[in-house]
């Protein structure tokens, strides 16, 4: 990222490479970005820059989000969950501006949200009907936790790893 081959990547960079890409999703500003990562203003800036001049389709979708929120009064997740935003727009700037933030990243983590429950219930349905001797006993992020029989654990694994990957259509692999 940024000009570097992946092994020359040190923890540091790598680091503040994830702060800038999450920043960009948060909406954050230059001026929170440097005070995240620790850097100057300018060069904060120019990560940002750096950043939408790389895939101008994060800086599109940004754009077109906070619009048809604003339009809209509301996001929605692949699968049509909506959430409503009623400070989209307040004439008040820190309100508009945390609803913005909010309309861009909901449909990304309420997609997410939505495809680890379908994942849940299609492992759940199959835990039931197979011979496995084990139980899904947490859901963290978009991982699944088991406490299975070892002699049922390479089932599990190959049966939970294609169930969650199958358990929607997008237009990317779901791996």
């Amino acid at each position: 990222c940024f000009g570097l081959q992946l092994g020359l990547v040190s923890c540091g960079r790598g680091r503040r490479v994830t702060a800038v890409i999450f920043g960009l999703v948060w909406g954050r500003s230059a001026v929170g970005l440097a005070k995240q990562i620790a850097v100057g203003r300018h060069e904060a800036k120019d990560y940002v820059e750096t950043s939408f001049a790389r895939d101008p389709g994060v800086k599109c979708y940004m754009d077109t989000t906070r619009a048809h929120a604003a339009d809209q009064g509301f996001v929605e997740t692949l699968f049509g969950r909506r959430l409503y935003l009623p400070e989209i727009n307040s004439s008040n700037g820190m309100r508009r501006q945390a609803a913005e933030r909010t309309a861009i990243n909901a449909p990304m983590q309420g997609t997410a949200a939505d495809i680890i429950k379908k994942a849940m219930v299609a492992v759940d349905h199959w835990m039931t009907e197979s011979a496995v001797e084990g139980a899904m006993i947490m859901q963290v992020h978009d991982e699944l936790v088991f406490e299975v029989a070892e002699d049922s654990l390479d089932l599990l694994v190959t049966s939970v790893n294609g169930l969650m990957s199958g358990a929607v259509e997008l237009d990317v692999p779901l791996i």
